[in-house]
């Protein structure tokens, strides 16, 4: 690949982004309460506005892996991967009105907590640790995937862009707490979207217009969305998408505490609902840009694939690449676009670093240890400089795990997904005890586990590539191989990990709970009826109209 094309105006946007990052943190660190109390520095006071909190969802979820993983994926797999925002578009009032009041309505700082309350404190450590490894795994990905396009654009050492992102997000972490990492989101979105738009529009100026872009996405069948094959060993279908999508999406912005934190500094559960619904289109925004962006790049290489050609090594180095090959021409373009990379990852790593502090300190310091109330902030903010050290070290295994964008998914498929079943079994049963429900996680996380990283398992199978266009290039004869020579389980589609996590979970702790009888926490406490505010908004209506309860009226 052609390195070192960065030029003065690409170091200053940045090392601008770089600065105005840590200057966010530093300003939040000295005004307002300077973060003296974890009320502020991981809740934010619980004052925020709407905007900032709905961008700042986006700005986690999408992150570098977005940019870089879906504009290969929409290349290389087709557009249909785009229909997975409409099941993301369902799910997201089901997380709003179903799952988001039980939390806000206990007002506690750790999602677990909640468990504790419902079931008992082992379940409450078992699915803590659980998110734990889940974000660890899954930021090592998220800081791996800009150092991929750092050293591709500029031909800096890996080693380097990965230090220089990851120290310089845990730093305004660390310092501002969650008021400066919602706020640096709203910078990097800002930034995001404008690294990805010049792609269309640049590539759209090179072929003649978007007209020429799509026409020649839907000749090379990049624009089928018609699988609707229930086969589940099938990578990309309508069924795939729509139902895995939907369970991937709750159980990211439904129970996963680092989403669940964000929503949790508004002070009222109308404007934390606000906040998840306004980030729906937000997403599919960001989403369609960066499918365009995939669309776009194949229009221009459609002769002469970058991956056959081995002009790139992987197909998520293809949007670094052709900001080197088409974009370089451009003062600043280059910068922009490794602005954009750093900023995704930046705001994903930092709420990580914020959301893993407070489970630390909430599920496991403050049950094990007794620490006076001056040290404890101290210590959350040591808690989150440790996790942004810890994601350093596993930036540099991600390599090993393939695709970014899918092996990002796989990771939330397997652990989300079971997760997912836990917290659902809680809020819409009141017959699933701990027993059966702890049962029912670590049976489903061995299983998803199993199935997501066994192998071997057959390649994807990418849409035809042309590389009659190359100069000095003979394409490779390709190399088949037979479907039956792999484990049907580790055929099954990666979207498919969340729906059987979930499922899986559902149905065995409800057996075991059924058939295992357990006295449940209210039982213990003398109580006859379990409190309301446990469930989700259906099932504790039925239950203070079936024990005759008063709803409690809160007050802001």
């Amino acid at each position: 690949m052609v390195q070192s094309v960065f030029g003065v105006w690409d170091y200053i946007i940045m090392v601008a982004t770089m600065v105005l990052s840590v200057l966010i943190g530093l300003y939040f660190r000295f005004s307002g309460g300077k973060q003296k109390t974890n009320e502020e520095y991981l809740l934010a006071d619980r004052n925020m506005s709407i905007f900032p909190v709905a961008v700042s969802l986006v700005a986690s979820f999408m992150s570098a892996i977005t940019l870089m993983g879906v504009s290969a994926e929409n290349y290389y797999y087709g557009m249909i991967f785009f229909i997975v925002n409409i099941a993301y578009g369902i799910a997201t009032p089901i997380a709003a009105y179903l799952y988001l009041p039980v939390f806000f309505g206990l007002q506690k700082t750790s999602t677990y907590e909640y468990l504790e309350l419902r079931f008992g404190p082992n379940i409450r450590m078992l699915t803590s640790l659980t998110y734990t490894l889940q974000m660890i795994l899954y930021n090592g990905i998220v800081l791996y995937a800009p150092a991929i396009a750092l050293e591709a654009v500029t031909g800096l050492d890996r080693l380097i862009s990965i230090l220089v992102v990851g120290l310089v997000c845990t730093f305004y972490s660390s310092l501002g707490g969650m008021k400066a990492v919602l706020f640096t989101d709203l910078l990097q979105m800002f930034l995001m979207f404008a690294a990805v738009t010049t792609i269309p529009i640049f590539a759209a100026i090179q072929m003649g217009g978007i007209s020429k872009i799509f026409s020649i996405a839907k000749e090379g069948g990049r624009l089928d969305f018609s699988n609707i094959s229930p086969d589940p060993t099938e990578r990309h279908t309508i069924w795939s998408l729509g139902i895995g999508g939907f369970f991937t999406y709750l159980s990211l912005y439904a129970v996963n505490h680092t989403q669940v934190q964000r929503l949790m500094t508004v002070n009222s559960v109308e404007k934390s609902q606000k906040c998840l619904l306004w980030s729906w289109p937000v997403t599919v925004l960001l989403s369609f840009v960066t499918c365009l962006s995939g669309l776009a790049m194949y229009a221009v290489y459609k002769d002469c694939d970058p991956f056959v050609s081995k002009k790139i090594s992987a197909i998520d180095q293809l949007m670094p690449y052709y900001v080197v090959d088409a974009m370089r021409s451009v003062p600043g373009l280059a910068g922009l676009f490794v602005a954009g990379i750093f900023s995704a990852s930046l705001s994903t790593i930092s709420a990580s670093c914020n959301a893993l502090a407070a489970v630390t300190l909430t599920d496991y310091v403050n049950r094990w240890c007794k620490i006076k109330e001056d040290y404890i902030i101290w210590l959350t903010k040591l808690a989150a400089f440790a996790y942004g050290l810890v994601f350093l070290v596993l930036a540099f295994l991600a390599q090993y795990l393939g695709g970014v964008l899918q092996a990002a998914l796989t990771i939330f498929g397997a652990v989300g997904g079971p997760l997912f079943g836990v917290f659902t079994l809680g809020m819409f049963t009141t017959y699933a005890t701990e027993m059966g429900t702890s049962l029912a996680l670590i049976s489903g996380l061995s299983v998803t586990l199993w199935i997501s990283f066994g192998g071997p398992r057959p390649s994807p199978v990418m849409l035809p590539l042309n590389v009659d266009g190359c100069s000095n290039f003979t394409a490779p004869l390709a190399m088949t191989s037979n479907p039956t020579d792999y484990f049907y389980l580790y055929k099954l589609s990666y979207m498919w990990n969340s729906p059987i996590g979930f499922v899986w979970v559902f149905i065995v702790g409800s057996i075991i709970s059924l058939v295992w009888r357990q006295p449940q926490p209210w039982m213990r406490a003398g109580k006859r009826h379990p409190d309301p505010k446990l469930f989700t908004p259906p099932l504790a209506n039925w239950l203070r109209r079936k024990y005759q309860i008063k709803e409690e009226v809160q007050v802001e």
